[in-house]
C-alpha cells in the first residue's frame, strides 16, 4: 500500500519504519493536512495523520479525489477529522484506540515532583551560582490527599503510583473503576468534594463530543486554596483566562500542564526565528510556579512504539483484507 504520512515528527518516524518491517511505501511529509495540502496525496491509496492535521468534509473530498481510501489515525483522537463524511465517502477511518497508561501518568507525578519541589527554579539558581534555599521549600507528598478527575487506565495508574507515596486518593468518576477499588483505598466523591479535599489534583478525564469545560471560574473557586493543579488529558476540560485568574488569585499555588488551549499553533514548532505572539501563553508561561510542556506525555519510547505498532498494523489489516477492528464507526 502506498501511504502518505503526513505531520510527521522526527521522533516518530523511526518507530513507524520500524513497524512496517519494509511492507508498505512510506512517504514522509512534515507538512499538516488542510485543503492547500491535500494535492499532496495524489495517487496514495491511505495517508497517515495526526491531531495536527485538519480532516474537513472539504478536505476529505480532496483526498478523495485523489484516491486516497484509507485513513490512519497516529493516535486516539478524531476531533480533527470529519468522520461521518469520511464514511459517506466510502473512506475507511481507523486510530489508536488506547496507549500504554505509564507514560501519561509517570509525566503527570513528574509534574507534581518538579512543581513541589521546586526543581526548575533551583537548577536556574545553581546556574546563577545562587545556592540560598528561602525560596525551594516544599511538602511531603506522604499522608497528602491527591483528587483525580477520572480513573480510566490513565487515571487509575497515577492513581497507583500516588498511593505508593503514602498519599490519601480521592476522585471523582461518572463509572468507579472497579479493578482499581480492589487495588487500593480510594474514594469516589462529588466533583466539589475532591476539588475541596485536593491538595494535589489532577484531570485524567477522556475528552469525546459529549464533553464540557471541568474548570473555569466557579470549579475554581471549590478548591482549597494552595493546590497543585495537574492538566495532562486535554486543554478543553479548563479555561485558560479563569486558570489565570486562579494563579494570581493564589488558588493554585502551582500548576502543570502538558495541554495548552492554542496548542495546535505552538507545540511541536520551532519558534526561534518567529516570535510567539499568542498573549494569553505568554502571561501563563510568565509565572514562576507554572510548569508547561508542549505534549511530552506521550514522549516515551514504549508509547511511541505502541502507536507506531498500531497504526501499521491497521494498515496491513485494509492492505490484506480491506478491514481493521480499529475502525471508527
Amino acid at each position: 500500500m502506498k501511504v502518505l504520512v503526513y505531520s510527521i515528527f522526527g521522533f516518530e518516524k523511526p518507530f513507524i519504519e520500524k513497524a512496517a518491517h519494509g511492507n508498505h511505501e512510506l512517504v514522509f511529509t512534515e507538512q499538516h493536512l488542510d485543503e492547500s495540502t491535500a494535492y499532496l496525496a495524489q495517487g496514495f491509496d491511505a495517508v497517515s495523520l495526526s491531531n495536527s492535521d485538519v480532516a474537513s468534509e472539504a478536505v476529505l473530498q480532496k483526498l478523495y479525489n485523489c484516491g486516497v481510501k484509507y485513513i490512519a489515525l497516529r493516535g486516539v483522537s478524531s476531533d480533527f477529522i470529519d468522520v461521518p463524511r469520511a464514511k459517506s465517502l466510502a473512506m475507511k477511518v481507523a486510530n489508536v484506540p488506547s496507549n500504554p497508561p505509564y507514560s501519561v501518568a509517570e509525566h503527570a507525578v513528574g509534574l507534581v515532583l518538579a512543581l513541589n519541589r521546586k526543581l526548575i527554579l533551583g537548577q536556574r539558581l545553581m546556574d546563577l551560582g545562587d545556592y540560598r534555599m528561602n525560596h525551594l521549600v516544599g511538602f511531603d507528598l506522604h499522608g497528602k490527599t491527591v483528587g483525580i478527575i477520572g480513573t480510566g487506565k490513565i487515571g487509575a495508574t497515577f492513581a497507583r503510583i500516588m498511593h505508593g507515596f503514602g498519599c490519601k486518593i480521592v476522585a471523582f468518576d461518572s463509572q468507579e473503576n472497579k479493578e482499581l477499588l480492589a487495588e487500593i483505598p480510594i474514594s469516589y466523591l462529588t466533583f466539589e468534594e475532591v476539588c475541596a479535599a485536593a491538595d494535589v489534583l489532577s484531570i485524567h478525564s477522556f475528552w469525546n463530543s459529549s464533553s464540557k469545560i471541568l474548570f473555569d471560574k466557579t470549579q475554581f473557586s471549590f478548591c482549597k486554596k494552595g493546590i497543585i493543579f495537574i492538566n495532562t488529558a486535554h486543554w478543553k476540560f479548563v479555561n485558560t483566562e479563569d486558570l489565570i485568574e486562579a494563579v494570581e488569585n493564589k488558588t493554585l499555588a502551582a500548576v502543570g500542564l502538558d495541554v495548552y488551549e492554542k496548542e495546535e499553533s505552538l507545540f511541536f514548532i520551532e519558534h526561534t526565528e518567529a516570535p510567539i505572539t499568542d498573549l494569553l501563553f505568554l502571561k501563563l508561561r510568565s509565572y514562576p510556579n507554572v510548569l508547561i510542556t508542549g505534549n511530552q506525555g506521550l514522549l516515551t519510547n514504549e508509547t511511541l512504539a505502541g502507536i507506531a505498532h498500531t497504526t501499521i498494523a491497521n494498515l496491513n489489516a485494509w492492505a490484506y483484507n480491506g478491514i481493521s477492528e480499529n475502525e471508527i464507526s
